[in-house]
């Protein structure tokens, strides 16, 4: 399917009504939507459950930051195809054109009982449905030698903005010949193909800048997201510049040292002048504080969205356990009007539809050379169930590559305009 703004906006929801559930009592003038997390799932839920109810809901959205950089197209930023800008975003249209309160501070606590967010600065603020998007967060000790206080000289670049930046310009200043290491994370974690597409991106900087600079990647997973297309453009594209070491020769067994700069994989030591880790991941730690894991993941019904340890609570994106889907933005950005839709009809009695989900994951490999994965989606008792795929296949000529690049750049714009108007 090709993407534009247009086709991506108007996306319909299937027509046959599911029964709609009972409007919850409220001894205030409106029900209160509460949205933690302005990402791809949490600003689109704030959005639609504020457009689609016609102001019949208050819709408060927590986030701390004023600027949101999307995790998706970052990769295309240290590659020198888009500057930081062009994937930052604000709040404003979100408050000025659909009546979103927005608070720009943490939640650090949920009382589930007095359905209540505490925040950092002070004070609560009260729901009758809460939606939580919180992304991710780092397993502690994932990676033996690394934690977040080493993410200034090992950065993880896996929550875009000043870490990306760090990364990128850690990557322009590499001596000539020098290695960079990409310690990769176990499965699951946020945006399959992102690593892989990062590698990309950096020997696409590395080729023209530093041509002789090697990248080694230790990688603990027997294979990974679109793997054949990444290793034929590797190989097209900066033949001889990239090394995987997977889990049969030791990409599993990974031990880092920050003040030293050295990566130890199997016993074998690397110098590297720029080390990226992108350590195990989990759910964010807003899900936990509110005790809504599985001890890493959250896990959801996937009808809904709504959390199968609190049925006034709904959960999106990467920090969700709800089957089939991959932790992306695309995926956020669908389970959030699944959620949207369950919300309003919780808090005002109107339709509710049967939840129908998409998700495409596009990468840059080169130049005008992109590639995707993507499948449909729909909701089971038990999970979030796979339908049917699609994926780019090994040999496409170069107009095909270009056009599948040119549908990702219209898809990057149709769904930062769903996310924040």
């Amino acid at each position: 399917m090709t993407f534009n703004r247009r086709t991506f906006l108007g996306t319909a929801v299937a027509a046959t009504s599911l029964t709609a559930p009972m409007v919850q009592a409220a001894s205030h003038a409106r029900p209160r939507a509460v949205v933690i997390g302005g990402g791809a799932g949490g600003a689109t839920a704030a959005r639609y459950i504020a457009k689609d109810s016609n102001g019949e809901i208050d819709v408060t959205l927590i986030e701390p930051s004023r600027s949101y950089y999307t995790c998706f197209f970052s990769n295309l930023y240290i590659g020198g195809f888009r500057d930081l800008q062009s994937i930052a975003h604000n709040y404003a249209k979100l408050a000025s054109d659909y009546g979103v309160n927005v608070v720009h501070d943490w939640a650090v606590g949920v009382d589930r009982d007095a359905k209540t967010v505490a925040l950092a600065g002070g004070g609560s603020v009260p729901y009758d449905r809460l939606v939580i998007s919180p992304g991710i967060d780092f397993v502690d000790g994932a990676v033996p030698g690394w934690d977040v206080s080493a993410q200034t000289a090992m950065p993880h670049a896996y929550k875009a903005g000043t870490q990306t930046a760090l990364l990128k310009a850690q990557i322009e200043a590499m001596p000539e010949g020098g290695t960079y290491v990409m310690v990769a994370p176990p499965n699951p974690y946020r945006c399959p193909p992102g690593p892989y597409e990062r590698i990309s991106m950096v020997a696409h900087v590395l080729k023209a800048t530093n041509p002789t600079a090697k990248i080694l990647i230790a990688d603990p997973k027997e294979g990974f997201s679109k793997q054949a297309l990444f290793e034929e453009g590797w190989q097209k594209h900066y033949g001889g510049m990239i090394t995987r070491i997977g889990p049969d020769f030791g990409g599993g067994n990974v031990t880092v040292n920050p003040d030293t700069m050295e990566v130890d994989i199997d016993g074998e030591v690397v110098k590297a002048n720029v080390c990226n880790v992108i350590p195990a991941q989990k759910a964010g730690m807003i899900c936990a504080a509110a005790d809504l894991t599985d001890g890493n993941w959250a896990p959801v019904d996937g009808h809904t969205m709504q959390s199968r340890l609190d049925e006034n609570i709904h959960i999106l994106g990467d920090a969700t356990n709800q089957g089939d889907m991959p932790k992306s933005g695309f995926s956020a950005n669908s389970q959030a009007k699944v959620a949207a839709m369950a919300v309003r009809g919780a808090l005002t009695g109107s339709r509710v539809f049967p939840a129908k989900y998409s998700n495409t994951c596009w990468s840059l490999i080169a130049t005008d050379d992109g590639v995707k994965v993507g499948a449909a989606y729909e909701a089971t008792d038990e999970k979030i169930a796979s339908v049917s795929s699609f994926v780019s296949q090994t040999g496409e000529d170069a107009a095909m590559r270009k056009a599948t690049y040119e549908e990702s750049i219209g898809w990057y714009a149709g769904i930062t305009s769903d996310m924040f108007g």
